[in-house]
């Protein structure tokens, strides 16, 4: 029971997981942990004692620009990776990492799971999706496209043609970029490190066939937004 909350227990333990919290949050972590609170130790446990008096003050109006700064807007990408990738064995998360088209019902259901676990408010959902032109394309970029998937898009391009160690390099360059980050702008394919194999990028590689490459980046991409 513990080794299966591990992951978030040592999150916990940590001060960047604090930074912003929320209560629901808050509320999710409870939920998990509760089951363990039996296993402690009863001798260790420790009575807590406050002894103060609320005292209420004028009200005033606080702003909070932090709240929409870039930084907080980080920390929420940071805890929906993490939440993210704790849970990959989710169908609609399989999905995207396997480069299977997804349905308005998947892109519903990875709101939700986003919205009730408090990783982030709606504010930042929003943002999420503006910024990455989609929920979907968002939640790839952090949990990269499956190594095997991203092969297996470009496979059958590579059987089409001989093709040579300069475009099975370029190739590779592609499906590493992918995997790491799950999503990419065919624009990419003029600047380093795709360059570095010719100074015209993919048209310099793969010639007449550059536009067939470039469709299937679109084609994942495309997967991705649902």
């Amino acid at each position: 029971m513990v080794q299966k909350e591990m992951l978030l227990i040592e999150e916990l333990q940590t001060d960047e997981w604090w930074q912003d919290v929320t209560v629901p949050m808050l509320e999710n972590v409870r939920k998990r942990l509760r089951s363990l609170v039996k296993l402690i130790e009863k001798s260790k446990r420790k009575a807590v004692y406050t002894d103060f008096e609320d005292l209420m003050g004028p009200e005033q109006v606080i702003d909070l620009p932090e709240f929409t700064s870039s930084d907080t807007f980080e920390r929420f990408r940071d805890k929906a990776r993490v939440f993210l990738r704790e849970h990959l064995d989710h169908l609609a998360i399989h999905r995207l990492r396997t480069n299977q088209p997804l349905t308005p019902t998947d892109l519903a259901e990875l709101e939700r799971m986003l919205s009730e676990s408090g990783v982030g408010s709606a504010t930042d959902l929003t943002k999420a999706k503006e910024t990455a032109s989609g929920l979907g394309r968002f939640v790839r970029s952090l949990i990269g496209l499956d190594r095997a998937a991203a092969k297996s898009a470009f496979a059958r391009f590579l059987n089409q043609q001989n093709a040579s160690a300069n475009q099975i390099e370029f190739i590779n360059l592609i499906i590493d970029h992918l995997t790491n980050q799950g999503t990419m702008s065919p624009e990419l394919l003029y600047e380093s490190p795709f360059t570095d194999l010719h100074p015209l990028g993919v048209e310099g590689v793969f010639g007449a066939q550059a536009p067939a490459l470039v469709d299937i980046l679109e084609e994942i991409e495309h997967r991705a937004a649902g």
